[in-house]
């Protein structure tokens, strides 16, 4: 046994090389571990992960996967240096005038421990342009989707008595007029919207594993803007091995990012768990859970704590991915486990989100909305 650990041990030193010598295969947990280092340390490969390419996060979020923290930060370090991040990160022009997208945010997510103190400020800068420009072109469609929605679901069709809104009742039965008894026959009545400080509440639970780092730029944003709406209670809440809850920085997005830690492992049933633990109104709130389901807690456990969701009336979402880079890897198992239940399973572009929760919020059926509008 020890000496398949030598040379399993040699065959990660060595590459892989079909000179190396060592005749020993690797597991699929192995391979991606070799072709992480691979990326790093082959000389072939130097500068072939672009500063916002979608596989610099990924791969952070590998390296934190795969090695313990003291060897993380070492690679990382590797990487600034011999994949040409150094010379992004730690000049300020150069960061300047970087291509500002969602992977470079999520990338500076990543890296946000081991940026220089001096490119701090460039750092919180670039981001902020991004967010800028997300809220710009996400914001009104949020607020416009979900507005109509929870206009729609305030009108109380079955009021009490003194709950009756009588001039809008009148009007919209004025076709029952009874000219023998000269008066309106109500067959619907119309109330207004019961009164409290929110009509909904939203909580999303964000998989900040590092293949999830674009989805966690997006769903901050959208985050911020149903923070924003009065009629909804929105909390943020996000994990990977421990669970923290960001609802308190949801009206500053930029601050919201800083406090992401992409990387590491993911236990999606503790988060689960708590979120259980902050939803008072169950059959008042949607639940939208950011994950791309790899469990590395406990499967059972995971399928037995959104079980306690749906049965407790939460309207409970899985977004496989939430931003534009395409099919996402994902567990079929526990996918499959979920959709049996009846819980919504797919990805979504960012372009889809706001309509999707304005159906979520009107409790139309979230299966059929995504049939007709998410692309297979």
């Amino acid at each position: 046994m020890s000496n398949e650990k030598e040379l399993r041990r040699w065959r990660l030193i060595l590459g892989g090389d079909q000179h190396d010598g060592t005749g020993s295969k690797l597991s699929d947990q192995d391979l991606r571990i070799d072709q992480t280092l691979e990326a790093l340390y082959d000389s072939n490969r130097q500068g072939g992960l672009g500063a916002s390419s979608p596989n610099v996060n990924r791969w952070l979020g590998d390296i934190r996967t795969f090695f313990p923290s003291s060897v993380v930060k070492v690679m990382q370090q590797d990487a600034l240096k011999r994949l040409n991040l150094t010379q992004l990160l730690m000049e300020k022009e150069m960061l300047e005038n970087a291509e500002a997208d969602v992977h470079l945010v999520a990338t500076l997510m990543s890296l946000g421990r081991v940026i220089p103190e001096k490119t701090k400020a460039t750092a919180r800068m670039v981001v902020q342009k991004v967010v800028d420009e997300l809220m710009r072109k996400l914001s009104q469609p949020m607020q416009q989707a979900v507005t109509g929605a929870l206009n729609r679901s305030a009108r109380n069709l079955r009021p009490r008595h003194n709950e009756i809104n009588w001039p809008l009742t009148i009007r919209r039965n004025l076709k029952h007029y009874q000219a023998d008894y000269k008066t309106i026959i109500p067959e619907t009545r119309i109330g207004y919207g019961r009164k409290r400080s929110a009509l909904k509440d939203v909580v999303l639970c964000l998989d900040q594993s590092g293949s999830m780092g674009t989805s966690v730029v997006y769903s901050g944003i959208f985050g911020a803007v149903m923070a924003s709406m009065p009629a909804l209670q929105t909390k943020m809440v996000v994990f990977d091995t421990a669970v923290a809850d960001l609802t308190e920085q949801l009206q500053d997005p930029v601050d919201l990012l800083f406090g992401v830690q992409l990387g590491g492992g993911t236990d999606i049933q503790l988060a689960l768990s708590y979120c259980q633990q902050i939803i008072s109104r169950p059959a008042d709130t949607v639940m939208v859970l950011v994950t791309d389901l790899y469990e590395g807690g406990s499967d059972a456990n995971l399928r037995k704590r959104a079980a306690e969701l749906v049965a407790a009336g939460v309207q409970l979402i899985v977004l496989l991915a939430l931003n534009d880079d395409g099919k996402p890897s994902y567990d079929h198992e526990n996918a499959q486990f979920l959709a049996d239940l009846g819980v919504p399973v797919f990805a979504c572009t960012p372009d889809k989100f706001p309509d999707l929760m304005a159906a979520a919020l009107s409790k139309q059926d979230i299966q059929l909305w995504a049939s007709a509008n998410i692309a297979e």
